[in-house]
């Protein structure tokens, strides 16, 4: 197993993983990115994320997908958006590997948050995150708006 930072040619495999990600989260359909967004984006002169992948036998098998922000109590965080281990390498120390690389990130970036999404019933992800000193917040709650939010708000709220 090696650790490293991704790099433009490894975008498919990073696809693939986000794709068995939505599946897992009950959302085969909603990823709607395509490998040409990640080279983009990832690796553009701004790039919007940063990943780790794990590579088995020259396939990615895992990622740590971040981003970096910025909290007016703390200061720069990293925002952790995706931590996936193909299903067939789960339980071999990849996902621990991959959280790893993560904090010792933020470490070397002197951040003073890390944090990310846990959906409430993926309990072996919560009892992980918990056994590494990681605490879940129960009292706050994840506010979005999708496409279809903001296009209904700019078209019908914001007429002057």
């Amino acid at each position: 197993m090696k650790i490293r930072k991704g790099e433009k040619e490894d975008m498919h495999g990073v696809l693939a993983l986000i794709k068995e990600l939505a599946v897992f989260e009950k959302e085969p359909d909603a990823v709607l990115i395509t490998e040409e967004d990640l080279v983009r984006d990832g690796f553009g002169t701004n790039p919007l994320f940063h990943v780790f992948v794990a590579e088995v036998a020259n396939e990615i098998v895992g990622i740590a997908l971040y981003y970096y922000r910025y909290s007016t109590w703390k200061g720069k965080t990293i925002h952790l958006e995706d931590l996936v281990v193909k299903d067939s390498m789960r339980g071999t120390g990849l996902g621990y590997a991959l959280y790893s690389e993560i904090i010792k990130q933020g470490k070397k970036d002197l951040v003073r948050r890390i944090e990310w999404n846990v959906l409430d019933w993926n309990t072996p992800a919560i009892d992980f995150y918990e056994k590494s000193g990681a605490k879940i917040l129960d009292e706050w709650r994840v506010a979005q708006m999708d496409e279809n939010a903001i296009n209904f708000f700019v078209d019908n709220k914001l007429k002057n």
